[in-house]
């Protein structure tokens, strides 16, 4: 019997809005409402479609507070955004459904989450040939699995398959949250722990999978320098006492609920409908 495989295509709507918020030009309707943005996104996702994508999804933050706000009281909320580009997700996501497009607006999750679900349970069918996340956050490079589901920035044009994301961090995908725990994430708000930077925390994490592997104890590694000396084994443990390591909140979910992700059964729902 002939298959026909499919390539799925998950969009982070939520960067795309922001990146053509600031990229082009205002443009309103005839009410006096901000579109720019949202014509910018469709005609990027439309230039997708005629590229020869055939199954897409998107998701969006249709409230940009989620669950992470009750875990970590700095982490990133609307405050500060242009009402301008807040007001634009409704239009985007109504303009998207129009278009045939599968779109998941979330509210108590994040879009990455979104993402990273239809990620998880797309790898698992046999009719799938590659899922492709289509966003540059650092955040979704732990969903990548060997080439099978990969990361694309395609403002740069660069797709990342694991051993891609293992080149720019030297970690595995499945230690990224820990590494941005520990590390810092100023686009989610939370700033890291002092005395760890990027090659630190590559160092201990090409190592030791996540932060309950690590020795508390002064480390070092060979060929590197110690990478946990006393004070730093001290300012980790003091973090970790207090529960302040931010790992968890790094850490996508991969099973959001239902109701709020349809992706179940035949992929009929993200097949373009035009």
């Amino acid at each position: 019997m002939w298959v026909q495989f499919m390539d799925i295509y998950l969009i982070d709507g939520t960067y795309e809005l922001f990146r053509y918020f600031y990229a082009v030009p205002s443009s309103k309707d005839d009410s006096g409402q901000e579109i720019g943005a949202v014509r910018g996104v469709l005609g990027s996702i439309l230039t997708m479609i005629e590229g020869g994508a055939t199954h897409v999804g998107v998701a969006t933050d249709h409230v940009i507070e989620s669950f992470r706000n009750d875990l970590y009281p700095g982490y990133k909320t609307g405050e500060g955004v242009d009402a301008a580009l807040l007001s634009q997700f409704s239009i985007l996501e109504k303009a998207l459904q129009s278009m045939g497009v599968l779109v998941w607006p979330m509210v108590k999750f994040e879009a990455d989450d979104a993402l990273a679900s239809a990620a998880a349970k797309a790898a698992k069918d046999k009719r799938v040939r590659q899922v492709i996340i289509c966003t540059p956050d650092k955040d979704l490079s732990q969903c990548v699995v060997r080439s099978r589901v990969v990361q694309l920035d395609r403002r740069r044009e660069i797709l990342r398959d694991e051993a891609g994301v293992i080149a720019k961090f030297g970690i595995k995908p499945s230690s990224i949250p820990d590494y941005l725990a520990m590390v810092g994430d100023s686009a989610d708000g939370y700033p890291g722990i002092p005395g760890w930077g990027s090659k630190a925390a590559a160092a201990v994490f090409s190592r030791y999978r996540h932060l309950e592997d690590v020795p508390k104890r002064p480390l070092s590694i060979p060929t590197c320098t110690p990478v946990m000396t006393p004070y730093s084994v001290e300012v980790f443990s003091r973090y970790e006492a207090s529960r302040t390591v931010p790992s968890q909140r790094s850490r996508k979910v991969t099973a959001v609920p239902r109701r709020s992700l349809n992706l179940f059964g035949p992929f009929a729902a993200l097949r373009l409908c035009l």
